[in-house]
């Protein structure tokens, strides 16, 4: 019989009814409407007594953790020897995520009408993006794709950590400073208040410290609203843009490697980014040139996404690896030394590899030593604020003490 064909304009439905025998069945079909879904399943003995549209909105998201685990899974019951559709179905009715039991049944689905499991994954862009697909399409096509699922596991386990360990990295400060930032309005806005009546009482001269703090404190409680709308405006504005423009994107990127303290932690990491992906392309089988498209999007940011361009442009034109790595001149010397033993010694995926592992490391090293670095800053920082603030509104206090 002729395999199926996969049109793309077909939906997912779910469908609920009875069989011969009365028993209630459930399942998915993939068609053009309700209509022939209906006319589909009246064919197989089934009266179909519901059928809705399979949708992934709602009671849940599908995350990248659930895909990295949903991609572990997958291969190591692929390499155990279960059949792909029954790997489905386990992971499936195994999930937690309901948002993710209804996209492995859709690409089940997808699979089961003939579709390659890529094209199945290109379905859903949000979830599974070209590098992985591609990955995919290589396995299907050597034979090998317990193997590459293995691979892309262990990719996306590592870069989760990665991106895992810059959010440790941020988020101590972050939380910090804007505790720090609720604790100020409070005493602004309530307690420097009721200093402020008393010190009116005195009916003396106050130093100039109070009169500073006395003065925000009346800016504070005549236009909170206003500097908390801003905050909370500018704040969903930057991320809206931040999301949607390119320009912006490109500017951020190129400043956070430029951050004081914090752009060598995001350099190192945008490098083991960039290792581990030509890593797992290269051993994967994908020619260098085509993995360089992959491998330039994976990076997370602009400016080796466009040295990657650089870089695949020469070697398109014979260039070596090592030579155009070091034209692009983001690169530092350790990683263009070891690509180039790579190089020379046919093990590219082997010691880019290498690359990866090292500058993950790097990252670890460098979180911890941003923690302990952070620690005393936020102190000394929340000390000057906080503590000047009660100093400033104390000191009329003193002087009325020694006046006495």
């Amino acid at each position: 019989m002729a395999t199926p064909k996969r049109d793309d304009s077909l939906t997912s439905y779910r469908w609920e009814g009875k069989d011969k025998s009365g028993k209630i069945v459930r399942g998915e079909l993939r068609a053009a409407s309700p209509t022939v879904v209906r006319t589909a399943l009246r064919r197989q003995g089934i009266l179909a007594t519901r059928v809705s549209k399979q949708t992934f909105s709602g009671r849940g998201k599908v995350t990248d953790k659930d895909i990295t685990l949903f991609t572990r899974q997958m291969a190591t019951m692929m390499k155990s020897g279960v059949p792909l559709l029954q790997s489905f179905d386990i992971v499936g009715k195994g999930a937690s995520n309901p948002a993710l039991s209804r996209l492995v049944a859709s690409i089940k689905t997808d699979v089961e009408t003939g579709s390659a499991l890529n094209q199945a994954f290109r379905k859903f862009p949000l979830h599974f993006d070209n590098l992985y697909c591609n990955l995919v399409e290589a396995g299907e096509q050597a034979g090998i794709l317990d193997q590459l699922l293995d691979r892309l596991a262990t990719y996306k386990e590592k870069t989760q950590a990665i991106i895992a360990k810059i959010k440790s990295a941020l988020f101590y400060p972050i939380s910090v400073l804007v505790v720090a930032f609720i604790v100020t309005a409070v005493i602004m806005i309530f307690v420097v208040p009721q200093f402020k009546k008393v010190f009116t009482s005195f009916g003396a001269d106050l130093p100039g410290p109070t009169l500073i703090v006395m003065a925000i404190s009346d800016y504070f409680v005549e236009y909170w609203y206003i500097i908390f709308g801003a905050i909370g405006g500018g704040l969903y504005a930057f991320f809206y843009f931040w999301k949607r423009s390119e320009k912006m994107q490109i500017v951020m990127d190129r400043l956070a490697l430029r951050l004081p303290i914090f752009g060598e932690v995001f350099r190192k990491a945008t490098l083991a980014r960039w290792s581990r992906t030509l890593s797992t392309m290269f051993a994967a089988g994908v020619p260098l040139v085509e993995a360089l498209d992959s491998v330039g999007g994976a990076a997370g940011n602009h400016i080796y996404r466009e040295a990657t361009k650089r870089i695949k442009a020469e070697v398109s034109t014979g260039s070596s690896l090592t030579v155009a790595m070091q034209n692009a001149a983001v690169f530092p010397n350790m990683a263009i030394q070891m690509i180039s033993i790579g190089e020379e010694s046919g093990q590219i995926d082997a010691m880019s590899g290498k690359v990866a592992d090292f500058y993950e490391a790097e990252v670890d090293d460098a979180v911890s030593r941003l923690s302990s670095l952070m620690e005393p800053m936020i102190m000394v920082v929340l000390g000057v604020l906080i503590g000047g603030i009660i100093i400033a509104m104390y000191l009329p206090i003193f002087k009325l003490g020694a006046v006495v």
